[in-house]
């Protein structure tokens, strides 16, 4: 269908018509459809229709250039609600239209069925499965353990019923990828290289972890082929101290975040960093310039400021007034200034 023609209300309906949730992502063409243009029908949906040939739609066919055709994303029907985070809560479902409650024999739930939901809701495995209960009995998805341990996704397994129990379940979030970065002391590293990072013999370099905020606590492993560094992790982050760069230092560095949370543990890795240490810059001329021509120029603005402010200590109160050049004049002529008044007079 071509993106023009293609709107939220179609696309409410196509994710009904596959059992799947409210769409995610409406957007244009994302896998290169041929160049050739394609003839398709521009359906007039309001949303509600339970399949695409339901909608109304134009007698004629439009034609789709290429790069139009449409892409649509569905997101899962399966939801956590009134919970401490994303991955915790009531369970629910959507089915045939309708929002519910799941309902299911807590006995007969099991980790493995509940990690089905976690996995549809994109969290990691299931952590608990534990139930809440109301006064008065409510519509719900009666969903079997067995059904859904066979393979079956959750909608597969939904059968309407009542009851005032309801399932509750708690996965784990899936941990984010840590950060890896490395900073060192002045002029010590030279930049990103094909290869990673080039560091100055003697230098002294950190290498910084970090990772986004998911659970409290837990610690930083600095891995590489050669030492293994462990921190606590403060603030989400830790930092490792070299304080003086060697060849020992070189080689593939990558961050492992450890954290247990639920009774369990969970890690996750960064990518690599290569660090070398090297003894001279691969590149030398800017590293003397800054090293030694910066601070030669610095004395020479010194020693200039300096001379300037002797010179003018030593020529301050030596110019002569007015009054002072008038009686040289006078002088010059070998006449005093009294004498020259009183020849005028005669």
């Amino acid at each position: 269908m071509c993106e023009a023609d293609f709107d939220q209300q179609d696309a409410q309906v196509v994710c009904r018509q596959l059992g799947c949730g409210a769409p995610a992502v409406l957007q244009g063409a994302l896998y290169g459809e041929g160049e050739a243009p394609m003839g398709t029908k521009d359906f007039q949906c309001g949303g509600h229709e339970s399949a695409l040939l339901n909608c109304s739609s134009a007698s004629e066919r439009s034609t789709c250039s290429p790069g139009t055709a449409v892409s649509l994303t569905c997101s899962e029907p399966v939801r956590l609600v009134g919970g401490e985070s994303r991955c915790a809560g009531g369970l629910e479902l959507e089915h045939e239209g309708e929002w519910r409650p799941v309902w299911g024999r807590f006995s007969l739930w099991t980790l493995k069925a509940a990690g089905v939901a976690c996995r549809e809701l994109d969290c990691d495995s299931a952590v608990s499965v534990g139930r809440r209960s109301e006064s008065s009995r409510r519509p719900v998805w009666r969903i079997s353990s067995n059904c859904v341990e066979s393979g079956s996704a959750l909608r597969e397994c939904a059968a309407s019923g009542y009851s005032s129990y309801f399932l509750n379940l708690t996965c784990s979030d899936k941990l984010f990828q840590p950060n890896i970065s490395v900073s060192s002391s002045m002029y010590g590293v030279s930049g990103a290289q094909q290869q990673g990072f080039q560091v100055f013999r003697g230098s002294t370099f950190t290498i910084s972890c970090s990772i986004q905020p998911q659970y409290p606590g837990g610690s930083f492993l600095l891995s590489s082929s050669t030492h293994n560094y462990t921190q606590p992790a403060v603030n989400h982050s830790a930092h490792f101290l070299f304080p003086a760069a060697e060849p020992a230092h070189q080689g593939n560095y990558s961050c492992v975040y450890h954290v247990s949370a639920f009774s369990q543990n969970f890690s996750s890795e960064s990518r690599l960093l290569s660090v070398t240490v090297t003894g001279v810059p691969s590149d030398p001329e800017p590293f003397i310039i800054r090293a030694v021509v910066l601070p030669l120029t610095q004395l020479l603005v010194l020693l200039v400021t300096v001379g300037l402010y002797l010179y003018c200590k030593a020529t301050r109160g030596r110019s002569p007034s007015r009054q002072e050049d008038i009686e040289l004049d006078y002088d010059d002529l070998g006449v005093p200034a009294e004498e020259e008044g009183a020849q005028g007079a005669e």
